[in-house]
Order: C-alpha cells, then sequence, then structure tokens
C-alpha cells in the first residue's frame, strides 16, 4: 500500500514523506472543521424547530 501512495518501490524521499504529514494534518484539521460545523449546524436546526413550532399556534382566544 505504501509503495502505491509513494508511486515507486525506492527509498522513500524526505520531502515527499514532509508533505505527506502536512497533508495528514491539513485533513485531520478538516476533519474537525467538518465535525464542529455539523454540531453548530445540528444546534441551529433544533433552535429552529423549537422556536418555530411555537409560533405555528394561534393564540387561545381569551
Amino acid at each position: 500500500m505504501a509503495k502505491a501512495l509513494f508511486g515507486h518501490v525506492g527509498g522513500s524521499d524526505p520531502r515527499m514523506a514532509q508533505e505527506m504529514r502536512r497533508l495528514q494534518n491539513r485533513v485531520r484539521d478538516l476533519e474537525a472543521e467538518v465535525s464542529r460545523l455539523q454540531a453548530r449546524n445540528d444546534q441551529l436546526s433544533m433552535a429552529v424547530t423549537d422556536t418555530s413550532g411555537s409560533s405555528d399556534r394561534e393564540p387561545a382566544l381569551a
């Protein structure tokens, strides 16, 4: 698998290894950002559902 990722059978190039680490860190950061945004979206969706549910009802007659 590693051979396929590097695209050759020879020894690993230090620059390529550094780039791979940089890209792995970037992917990890982006995955964390996606998780954070999904959680925030869920919070906002629940807030909209809570407030829209009460505004659909007509007020009680006095």
